[in-house]
């Protein structure tokens, strides 16, 4: 007989399917997730992002947070920079990643963040799996470049 827990933990599954998320973040954010720490698994999400972006961009430890968004996706001259992309177009990008990582990864950084809803947290996951795909195809092209 299945109880009201198992049912609101199967529901809770079905809102995030591990198979569409990155190979960075699949295991550990969605187990986080399952287990109802929704502050926990979009933390890890961003922290991934924030990893990946100073990996590919072949930047140092110096650099955290937002001024690693910035340097990695410089629109003159970051080494994650699309310079095909309208200089316009290259500013967006680099505030897309600043602005992800002020707004998701840092507060979780500094202080306890009260992040219960699973659907605020799949927002965010989601994001993040976002921001690895494309820190994915700029290390690609960096390296094809």
């Amino acid at each position: 007989m299945e109880s009201e827990a198992d049912f609101k933990s199967f529901k809770v599954a079905n809102l995030l399917p591990k198979e569409i998320l990155h190979a960075k973040i699949a295991d550990p954010v969605w187990r986080a997730f399952m287990r109802g720490e929704f502050d926990v698994a979009a933390f890890q999400a961003m922290k991934a992002v924030e990893v990946s972006v100073r990996a590919a961009a072949g930047l140092g430890d110096n650099l955290i947070g937002v001024k690693l968004m910035r340097e990695a996706f410089a629109p003159e001259a970051g080494p994650l920079t699309d310079m095909n992309a309208e200089g316009g177009e290259r500013v967006g990008r680099m505030e897309l990643f600043a602005g992800a990582i002020a707004s998701y990864k840092n507060p979780h950084s500094h202080r306890d963040v009260n992040l219960d809803s699973p659907s605020e947290a799949i927002e965010i996951i989601l994001l993040a799996n976002h921001l690895l795909r494309i820190v994915d195809a700029r290390a690609k092209a960096r390296t094809a470049g």
